[in-house]
């Protein structure tokens, strides 16, 4: 009789890294998901063609993956076109999404895979920490009870594949906030469950696409779609933001 870890190690998980220009970075990321403690892990990097060093350093990891390496690079609409590029070339059951200047902790892979149910529907999150250069600034503990005025650590998520067949992959026409109302248009789903590790399973890197003030306005209008926030709320948002942004 083989036992319940025996089991749970059969599950494939898909790994992505959408990446542009990330010589810099990228090599964190990749020995990160090189490095996991579980091992069946597909690792898919969709590249949108780099004119740096970004690809050398590709090719060279894609040996030691042994075969769970895949790489496309050629031009995208955005960061989520090339995620959904990477969702449909994945076959795993649980499918992870780790940008390309962020890294998960050695065993996160794993963790997920031991916190999933028999349940088709579900999001799988941890801890982030949220790093300043190499210097670790705070640990994110955003909990999806309280999605609709925060979003959980995208870096740390895992989605079963049924997820994205059954409600669809990330919106492209949002530019830095699709996570954001990928999570809302799922939460509050009868047959979609949320499971909080409560540890550290991945690092984020402030400074990237994320992190400007676009995203502010974004995810206001993802919460209007999903009702968290009402029209005239969201009006009174845009505008003392133009305001803000005008005294800059």
């Amino acid at each position: 009789m083989k036992c319940k870890q025996d089991i749970g190690m059969k599950r494939k998980v898909s790994i992505i890294t959408p990446c542009l220009n990330s010589e810099k970075t990228i090599r964190d990321t990749i020995e990160s998901v090189l490095n996991q403690t579980y091992k069946n892990i597909e690792y898919i990097i969709v590249d949108g063609l780099s004119t740096d060093r970004t690809l050398d350093i590709v090719k060279e990891y894609e040996p030691l993956f042994q075969g769970r390496m895949r790489y496309i690079s050629e031009r995208d609409h955005g960061i989520y076109n090339a995620m959904n590029k990477g969702i449909r070339m994945s076959g795993g059951e649980l499918i992870g999404i780790i940008n390309s200047d962020d890294h998960y902790e050695a065993d996160a892979v794993e963790t997920a895979v031991k916190h999933m149910s028999s349940a088709q529907c579900q999001v799988i999150y941890g801890y982030m920490g949220v790093l300043k250069g190499s210097i670790l600034k705070y640990i994110a503990t955003e909990n999806h009870e309280n999605l609709k005025n925060k979003m959980i650590p995208h870096p740390t998520c895992f989605v079963t594949r049924q997820i994205y067949q059954k409600y669809g992959l990330y919106l492209e026409w949002f530019k830095v906030a699709a996570d954001y109302e990928l999570m809302l248009r799922l939460f509050g789903k009868d047959d979609v469950v949320f499971t909080q590790v409560k540890k550290v399973q991945a690092y984020f890197k402030l400074g990237g696409t994320s992190s400007n003030d676009k995203y502010d306005l974004e995810r206001e209008i993802a919460r209007v779609m999903h009702g968290g926030l009402s029209v005239g709320g969201f009006l009174k948002k845009a505008l003392i933001f133009e305001i803000q942004k005008s005294q800059i």
